[in-house]
């Protein structure tokens, strides 16, 4: 399918819409000049509803865009975002195409302001992590006027392209393999889900297939904060001090649960015999480990590289035909932690 591009707004589409000129509307959003209450209110009221950003390079340069993509995503000291940027600039960096990186921290509210920031610098494109968005960046994202791709999760509609993983898709997978193997009594531990959708999603998928089998999770914890290996000793030391008749523990990822491995080989807990673990995103700095998690690949490299393939060949010829929609998927690697029957 094609990926339509959409005319970027003007100061006159912002002036038609709150019944004032465009000299007013200029003054409102550079904050100059006498302006009433009233007039400000409403001026950045039908801003905000069509998603207008500001162009700061306007007349700067003839084209209006610079040789930049944005790249927005939620953490930096999440090991997973590295190997997608890694793709990225594999294939940015054989063209004049350079990416921009902003950090949201899983905050709604600002990811909109590292957005409106980063667009208000008039970029080429814009590769930007997960599908939930505020409605204030969504209209942005929407009038832009440029590619984008919404890329790690492929379990919603995107704005216009997305790349990324069913992450439902795993968590079913991930359950029905454990069930396979024979574990019945199952603990799960991640991270505060209102805020991370996709291990939300992943969760919900792995609770429908326990469901189907009469499967409960038996005892859960969740956390705020950035995944570490003390995390994960804690999580699991707490989780087994209340409930000792697990015999399976689901981490919404690999740090964590490698904190959970860690703590069980301390306590000379036979794993996977005695308690099965399993964590997601096949980490390569866990490698080491004494024993090798049971996980799951995000297809981290190959999303950022597919992410930043739509975007050079939709600026490459606005026209042609792009598979907007690639949906990778990832396989379980059982490791030594997740025994098969």
């Amino acid at each position: 399918m094609t990926i339509e591009t959409k005319r970027p707004l003007t100061l006159r589409d912002v002036s038609e819409a709150s019944g004032v000129s465009e000299m007013t509307v200029s003054r409102v959003l550079r904050n100059r000049g006498d302006v009433s209450d009233a007039t400000r209110t409403r001026v950045l009221a039908a801003a905000k509803e069509l998603g207008y950003v500001p162009n700061k390079i306007a007349g700067a340069l003839a084209s209006s865009r610079v040789n930049l993509v944005a790249v927005i995503i939620p953490s930096l000291s999440n090991m997973v975002f590295p190997e997608v940027l890694t793709g990225i600039n594999q294939v940015l960096e054989d063209t004049e195409l350079q990416p921009v990186v902003g950090v949201t921290d899983y905050l709604p509210e600002k990811e909109e302001k590292v957005l409106y920031e980063m667009l208000s610098w008039r970029p080429s494109g814009v590769i930007i992590a997960g599908l939930e968005h505020t409605e204030a960046a969504r209209a942005m994202l929407d009038s832009a006027g440029i590619p984008v791709v919404e890329i790690m999760d492929t379990d919603g509609k995107p704005v216009d392209a997305m790349v990324g993983i069913s992450h439902r898709r795993a968590g079913r997978e991930m359950a029905q393999a454990i069930l396979k193997a024979g574990y019945e009594h199952i603990g799960f531990m991640g991270t505060k889900m209102p805020l991370d959708h996709r291990a939300r999603k992943r969760f919900e998928g792995f609770t429908e297939v326990l469901g189907k089998h009469g499967i409960e999770i038996e005892d859960r914890e969740f956390y705020s904060g950035g995944s570490a290996l003390a995390k994960g000793r804690e999580m699991t030391h707490a989780m087994l001090e209340r409930s000792p008749e697990l015999d399976f523990l689901y981490y919404s990822n690999d740090m964590i649960g490698a904190g959970g491995l860690l703590y069980l080989l301390d306590q000379g807990i036979d794993v996977p015999g005695q308690i099965g673990l399993a964590g997601f995103n096949n980490v390569e700095l866990l490698q080491g480990l004494p024993r090798k998690l049971a996980t799951m690949d995000a297809c981290r490299t190959e999303i950022g590289r597919t992410a930043a393939e739509i975007i050079a060949a939709k600026l490459a010829d606005p026209e042609s035909e792009v598979d907007a929609r690639v949906t990778l998927t990832p396989k379980i690697s059982f490791g030594d932690t997740l025994k098969r029957r």
